[in-house]
């Protein structure tokens, strides 16, 4: 593979997602691909079998929603040049199996994440998303090491 057309980067509203988009921005540049943002929101509480209570509830979720949304946009806005063309795309679900089921619906080429460092004890005890999109991930990585 010499080229990469569509390249994903899986983000969550964290203080190191300029940091990420930075770099997903000189590659897709660099490739003149497509880019990808995506965050996987947690899913409906019916998803996960509790019950949602009153229109209400659902009202509240529906504007957070929104607001993810909007927020998305606006880091997109913010880090993403103006000849990249990129795409937004705020999912529900489980994260891990939501990132793969999107990156071959979109035929990512290239899937970028980001990484914290944390202890051996800490990793020994607590899987990180990252890691196990690199463990279940059919298509190439690159993972970035975010300063905290």
């Amino acid at each position: 593979m010499d080229t990469f057309k569509n390249i994903m980067v899986a983000v969550d509203f964290n203080d190191s997602i300029g940091e990420l988009m930075i770099f997903a921005d000189s590659l897709a540049q660099k490739y003149e691909s497509k880019l990808w943002v995506l965050h996987v929101a947690d899913p409906e509480p019916d998803f996960v079998g509790y019950e949602t209570g009153p229109q209400y509830i659902r009202d509240l979720q529906a504007e957070e929603y929104r607001e993810e949304h909007r927020s998305l946009q606006q880091v997109c806005d913010s880090f993403i040049s103006k000849e990249v063309e990129s795409d937004a795309l705020l999912i529900q679900g489980s994260t891990v199996s939501t990132v793969l089921e999107e990156a071959k619906k979109l035929n990512v080429d290239l899937l970028i994440v980001g990484t914290h460092k944390h202890s051996f004890l800490y990793n020994l005890l607590n899987e990180s998303v990252s890691m196990e999109l690199v463990k279940k991930a059919e298509i190439p990585m690159l993972t970035i090491p975010i300063t905290e």
